[in-house]
C-alpha cells in the first residue's frame, strides 16, 4: 500500500477546497484585506527601493502575462516579485500574531494575484486561492514557534505561496504536494533578517521566497517532483521544530483572515499601540515634540526583543527607513514630532534628521511582565511622558483599530487607501478599483489588474490626508 505523506494530506485539504469553505462572514473580510493590501502597494510606489527593484524585474522578465501595480507587464514571477515588495515596503501590511512569533498573510497577495492574472482566473478563484495560502501560513504559524526557535515567518508562506498557486493551475494533489514540498524544503528563512543593522532586504525577502514559491510551483506543473518527507523526516520540519505538526485537515474552514491585525501606521505590529498611545497623549494635550523631556514605553516581551532594544539589537541610532520603521524609540519620536507615522516618516532623509536623533535617545523601553503574560490575547502597551515643564502624561492602550478585538471595517479601510493612493491614483480610478475589489467575487480577475496597470508609477500630486 502506498505511503500517505503529510503534505500529501495537505494537498488534498488544497485539492478540496472549495468557495462555500470561506464563511459569508469571512468573505468581506477577505476583500477588505485585498483592499487593504493594494493600500499597502499604491503607498509604496515612490519609496526609495522600489525604482531598482523594478528595474530588476524587467530585466529579468520572460513573457509579459502579469501585471505590475503602476503600469507595464511581466512574466508571472517577476510579477509576483515586484508585487509583493510593494505590498511589503511601507510596513502597513496585516500580520496574524501567535505565541511562537507572527507572520504577514498579506506576503501571499501579489504572488497569487500575478498567478491568477497568468492563468486568466476569475476573481472568485482568485479569492479561494488567497484565503486557502491565508489558511496554511496562519495553522503552521499558530502551531509552530518559528520565530522562537531563530527561524524566519518566510518559511511557510513558501509552502501558502505553494498551495494558492497549485490551486489556481487546478493542480492534483500529488503535483500539488510536489509543489508544496519543493518551495518549502528550500526557503528556511533565518530570522537574522530582522536584526540590527536592519538592511533592504527586509521588505525583499519574502516577496523573493513568493517568486520561489511561483517558480517551483509552475515546475511541478512540468512533472519536477519534491521531497516527500518534508514533515516527517527524517531531517524534516517535525525533527527541526522537535514536535509534530497538524494543519488540522478535518476542519475546511477557510477563516483564518478574521485573526489578522491591520495596520495604521508604517511601523511593525508592535509598534501601532504604542504609536496610537502616544499620539491620543499628543492630540488631547496639545503637545509638540520639542516639550518632551523623556519618555518610557512598557511593552510585552516580544516587542521589547524585536523592537525595543532587546535580543535583535540596539535601537539607540536608526539610520535607514528600514530601521526606522523597526524602532520603537523612533517610531514614539517621531509621532510626538510630527503627529503622524505614515510613509513619509520613514523616509531615510527622515529619518538622518536632528530632531528626531534627538528625541529617541531620551525614549527608553522596558518589557512588561504582565504584558507579556497577556500576548498574544492582547497587545497591551503603557506610555508614559514628561514634559520639560515637569507636567506627566500617562496612557494604557490594550489594543487599537485594526486588531481583531477592534477590527478595521471596510470604510476605514478605504479612507488607508485613498490616503496612500491619493498621489498615484486620481479620483476616479480609485474609486473604480475600490468597486473592483468590493464585487471582486463577481468579475475576471483582469479587470482588477488592469485598473492597476493604470496606476501612475510617479506621484501626480501630493497627499493631503495627514492621517487616516
Amino acid at each position: 500500500m502506498t505511503h500517505t505523506y503529510a503534505v500529501d494530506d495537505l494537498a488534498e485539504f488544497v485539492v478540496a477546497a472549495e468557495s462555500a469553505d470561506v464563511s459569508e462572514h469571512s468573505l468581506p473580510t477577505l476583500k477588505r484585506n485585498v483592499l487593504d493590501s493594494l493600500a499597502c502597494a499604491l503607498g509604496a510606489i515612490d519609496g526609495e527601493l522600489i525604482p531598482g527593484v523594478r528595474a530588476h524585474a524587467e530585466q529579468f522578465s520572460s513573457r509579459p502575462t502579469s501585471t505590475f501595480i503602476s503600469g507595464g507587464r511581466a512574466s508571472v514571477d517577476q510579477a509576483a516579485f515586484f508585487n509583493s515588495v510593494l505590498v511589503r515596503y511601507p510596513d502597513l501590511l496585516d500580520t496574524y500574531l501567535t505565541p511562537g512569533g507572527l507572520c504577514h498573510p498579506a506576503d501571499n497577495f501579489g504572488a497569487i494575484l500575478a498567478v491568477a492574472e497568468h492563468v486568466d482566473a476569475s476573481g472568485a478563484d482568485f479569492l479561494l486561492a488567497l484565503a486557502i495560502a491565508y489558511e496554511i501560513q496562519c495553522r503552521f504559524s499558530a502551531h509552530v514557534p518559528v520565530m522562537a526557535h531563530g527561524l524566519n515567518h518566510a518559511l511557510q508562506l513558501a509552502m501558502s505561496v505553494a498551495a494558492g498557486s497549485a490551486k489556481l493551475l487546478e493542480l492534483d494533489a500529488a503535483r500539488t504536494a510536489d509543489a508544496i514540498a519543493a518551495s518549502t524544503v528550500d526557503n528556511v528563512s533565518l530570522a537574522a533578517v530582522h536584526t540590527e543593522p536592519v538592511s533592504t532586504w527586509k521588505g525583499v525577502s519574502p516577496a523573493n521566497t513568493a517568486m520561489r514559491a511561483v517558480y517551483t510551483t509552475f515546475l511541478a506543473q512540468r512533472g519536477v517532483t519534491g521531497p516527500k518527507s518534508l514533515f516527517e523526516g527524517p531531517y524534516g520540519l517535525n525533527q527541526l521544530f522537535d514536535q509534530p505538526i497538524d494543519f488540522h485537515t478535518g476542519d475546511r474552514s477557510l477563516n483564518a483572515v478574521e485573526q489578522t491585525y491591520l495596520k495604521q501606521y508604517c511601523s511593525l505590529i508592535h509598534g501601532q499601540a504604542i504609536i496610537d498611545a502616544t499620539l491620543a497623549i499628543r492630540d488631547e494635550h496639545g503637545l509638540s515634540g520639542v516639550d518632551v523631556a523623556r519618555a518610557t514605553l512598557e511593552v510585552f516581551q516580544g516587542a521589547y526583543e524585536f523592537a525595543g532594544g532587546g535580543h535583535y539589537g540596539d535601537k539607540d541610532h536608526p539610520w535607514t527607513k528600514e530601521q526606522g520603521d523597526y524602532d520603537l524609540k523612533y517610531l514614539t519620536a517621531v509621532a510626538l514630532l510630527d503627529g503622524q507615522v505614515g510613509p513619509e516618516q520613514t523616509r531615510t532623509q527622515r529619518v538622518r534628521r536632528t530632531d528626531v536623533q534627538d528625541l529617541l535617545r531620551r525614549v527608553d523601553v522596558v518589557a512588561a511582565p504582565d504584558l507579556t503574560a497577556e500576548y498574544p490575547k492582547r497587545t497591551a502597551a503603557r506610555v508614559h511622558i514628561v514634559l520639560h515643564d515637569g507636567r506627566e502624561f500617562h496612557r494604557e492602550q490594550a489594543d487599537f483599530e485594526g486588531s481583531p478585538t477592534r477590527p478595521m471595517s471596510w470604510d476605514r479601510v478605504v479612507d488607508k487607501f485613498h490616503w496612500l493612493g491619493e498621489p498615484f491614483a486620481d479620483s476616479g480610478l480609485r474609486e473604480q478599483i475600490i468597486a473592483a475589489v468590493h464585487h471582486l467575487d463577481q468579475i475576471p480577475t483582469t479587470e482588477l489588474t488592469g485598473l492597476l496597470g493604470a496606476v501612475s508609477p510617479q506621484a501626480q500630486r501630493s497627499r493631503t490626508r495627514q492621517r487616516m
